[in-house]
């Protein structure tokens, strides 16, 4: 008992010490990582995963435990040019990314299984939703994602970016506030991206896959 609690005093440390440093301004993925992973045993995040399994389509594919190999980005570049597998290859290479920068899970709950997913499929989100990489459009996505999956990181994420804009810019917020609102109601309308296997699938257009998620085709 003692041990557990120990665990936790040292996750909630590191998590205290990752959200100071963006509040500070550092913009590391591995800063948010560790944020995370601080925060991962604390009631909230077992309250999205609750939610999420009320989600027919999800709660499958949580159970399934499905994940991808790693997509070939040089053969999807072959694909047709409107297809969904084409634009997350094209988007990638453009952006010179590694499609599997994320930090890896051993996946041992649903917790654990769920933020692997959400990782492994960000850039997907991006391609699927229209929200490209700038600052203002990561932040519409994490607002998205708080409609569809009450992922704590993604409302702390976007609670920091307000309380900076106030700080800093505020004349900003005119701007940001209303696309926030635009990407929640987005994810409202949309079905769940979490319960999609994108990867079965590249060669779908992405308008219909816009169409068929109750997304606007572009």
């Amino acid at each position: 008992m003692e041990k557990a609690k120990s665990s936790i005093n040292l996750d909630y440390l590191k998590a205290i010490k990752s959200l100071m440093s963006l509040l500070k301004g550092s913009g590391s993925i591995q800063t948010v990582y560790d944020l995370e992973d601080g925060i991962r045993k604390i009631t909230t995040t077992q309250n999205m995963v609750d939610y999420l399994k009320t989600q027919p389509q999800v709660a499958e594919i949580i159970e399934q435990r499905y994940i991808a190999p790693p997509p070939d980005i040089e053969v999807l570049l072959t694909y047709p040019p409107e297809s969904l597998g084409y634009a997350y290859a094209y988007s990638i290479k453009q952006a010179g990314f590694d499609p599997n920068f994320y930090r890896k899970i051993d996946i041992k709950d649903d917790f654990e299984y769920i933020l692997l997913r959400i990782r492994q499929t960000h850039d997907i989100w991006h391609i699927v939703t229209g929200f490209q990489t700038d600052f203002i459009s990561e932040i519409q996505l994490k607002t998205f994602e708080i409609a569809q999956t009450r992922r704590v990181m993604a409302a702390i994420l976007v609670i920091g970016s307000l309380f900076k804009a106030l700080l800093i810019n505020p004349q900003q917020l005119d701007i940001l506030l209303p696309r926030l609102a635009t990407a929640y109601k987005m994810g409202t309308d949309a079905k769940p991206l979490l319960g999609q296997k994108w990867e079965e699938d590249w060669h779908k257009p992405l308008n219909q896959w816009r169409e068929e998620l109750n997304l606007p085709t572009i």
